[in-house]
């Protein structure tokens, strides 16, 4: 049995004290409304009980799936990577960006060069392994990682999502390749590949072109964040539904966004393919309550 523990936006705060220079255009929207709303609902106290009730958990491997920032500040990367490095190892932890790690264009220079051991893909023969590079493919145990990236830069007021026709092409051939070896495929993306119709403005663009890869190639399991809340939707798949799992923010506690909690993916063998159980932990009613075990349920087999 593999344990795989998933959380995501952890926003982390404080956010630190910005240069004048820095507060222009979108990042000062950011600001503002991270001073009157966002820092009350996402607090390090929160985000600190439930990573040590992770870790007591002792997973095989950690994937997190973006938002470590709030306006992307260049103090705010180095930071994010101390976080990281408490999460594990990068060989053990696994990260896509999220809209806020690419809040702005500058960001791009900063998340590489911060985060860029976490979104490595596995080293080969012929090359590869190169961080940052989009989809990336990690084999761990019978796992075949694959992280996509959705962060691109956007207007005030916008948080949507995109891959592009490189990247849905590439994992349409990566998906095709891990179809000939007998591994659990988990693809890890910040934007949900379905979303809401009301939420027009924070969307992944181009969700039919991936919804249709995974119709044709196939994957096992889609871990993503960005809505904070708990989600779940079948995706159509070649053999079958494949399903879709959402997180809240692993920092949130207060409004209208479910509480902080992380999953817990059991996964395993079976006789006709593969067994996963999901176990969501977090918190109930009392921000200042233990961590428990919320739900437990199976999402493939029986």
């Amino acid at each position: 049995m593999y344990l795989l523990a998933h959380l995501s936006d952890p926003h982390l705060s404080p956010l630190p004290q910005p240069q004048p220079v820095e507060l222009f255009g979108k990042r000062a929207l950011g600001y503002l409304n991270w001073r009157r709303n966002r820092h009350k609902i996402h607090r390090i106290d929160v985000l600190a009980r439930l990573l040590h009730d992770l870790q007591d958990q002792k997973p095989d491997h950690v994937a997190c799936t973006g938002d470590l920032v709030n306006i992307a500040l260049p103090a705010e990367f180095s930071v994010a990577r101390v976080f990281l490095d408490h999460l594990g190892k990068p060989e053990d932890v696994s990260f896509v960006p999220g809209n806020h790690d690419f809040y702005v264009k500058q960001a791009a220079e900063y998340f590489g060069a911060h985060w860029g051991d976490f979104m490595r893909g596995d080293r080969t023969a012929t090359g590869g392994g190169v961080p940052g590079e989009f989809p990336y493919l990690r084999r761990r145990g019978p796992l075949a990682i694959i992280g996509l990236s959705s962060a691109i830069p956007t207007p005030a007021f916008m948080a949507t999502g995109e891959l592009g026709p490189a990247q849905c092409e590439a994992l349409s051939e990566l998906l095709l390749t891990l179809q000939r070896e007998n591994l659990f495929r988990v693809v890890l993306i910040h934007h949900p590949p379905e979303s809401k119709p009301n939420h027009r403005f924070k969307r992944l663009i181009d969700a039919e072109a991936l919804r249709a890869v995974l119709k044709k190639r196939g994957a096992d399991l889609v871990l993503h964040g960005h809505d904070h809340v708990h989600s779940m939707v079948m995706l159509d798949g070649p053999r079958g539904p494949i399903p879709a799992v959402g997180v809240p923010s692993a920092s949130c506690f207060g409004g209208e966004q479910d509480p902080a909690a992380y999953n817990l993916y059991r996964i395993e063998k079976a006789d006709k393919g593969w067994r996963v159980e999901a176990v969501t932990r977090g918190f109930r009613v009392n921000a200042e309550g233990p961590v428990v075990e919320i739900a437990k349920r199976m999402i493939v087999g029986t």
